[in-house]
């Protein structure tokens, strides 16, 4: 589904990422954790194209998008939800799922219907302004309204951020679920142990801008690898 190989980027003159290499393969869950500062939702970015490639490239499904516009890589099936959700607050829940369905090639109404589907909880808040939902219901929203586009790859960023536990567990549910029935590939960042460990497949190490190591889910669990690669408590 994706290669990335020897990818630099960063902001104006300040260097990030120094040389990223990652395969995911189609279907996959990948986690990506380090400490903060690192490079991770440096790395969505420069996938979603928001920030410029200095060297190396970008393939997907066998098509380098190294150059590609943020909107291109989207006409091209890949899915960002980035860091904060970034919901429409002032737009209604439907309103901010119609802002999703852009990009579908299906009719709007029958795009929603069927995004709905994977997120009961949204349907009875479907005319509630975005900016009156809590913390968890706006992050349900943004992976909905991401899903509204159709897209293959998903880039979703610290998605359980100021999020209650109730609804980490009902998200993390939701994902399962989705990867299962759309056949979707996922590349997570997240400081969530529990979270990253429970969904992921496959868990890199990111340090200084470049990928380190690649462990099990089950690995973050032993406390000196999370202190030494990760950089908090177990």
């Amino acid at each position: 589904m994706l290669q990335v190989s020897g990818l630099k980027s960063g902001y104006g003159r300040i260097p990030v990422l120094f040389g990223v290499d990652l395969a995911v393969a189609e279907g996959a869950l990948v986690g990506i954790l380090g400490h903060n500062g690192m490079g991770k939702s440096t790395l969505l970015k420069a996938l979603m194209g928001m920030l410029p490639a200095e060297a190396g490239t970008v393939v997907l499904e066998g098509r380098e998008i190294t150059r590609l516009a943020p909107f291109a890589r989207a006409r091209a099936g890949i899915g960002y939800v980035p860091q904060g959700r970034e919901i429409f607050p002032a737009l209604s829940v439907r309103e901010n799922l119609r802002m999703g369905c852009l990009l579908s090639r299906r009719p709007e109404a029958a795009t929603i219907e069927d995004v709905l589907t994977s997120f009961p909880r949204l349907t009875r808040l479907l005319d509630r302004p975005g900016g009156a939902l809590s913390g968890g219901e706006q992050q349900l929203l943004a992976l909905a309204r991401c899903l509204c586009g159709g897209p293959r790859l998903i880039l979703l960023d610290e998605p359980t951020e100021g999020i209650q536990p109730s609804i980490i567990d009902e998200i993390i549910e939701t994902l399962q679920g989705l990867r299962e029935a759309r056949h979707l590939t996922i590349i997570l960042v997240e400081q969530n142990l529990k979270f990253i460990a429970a969904l992921s497949q496959r868990v890199l190490i990111i340090q200084k801008g470049v990928i380190t190591r690649e462990v099990s889910p089950q690995a973050i669990q032993d406390p000196a690898l999370v202190a030494e690669f990760v950089g908090m408590a177990a």
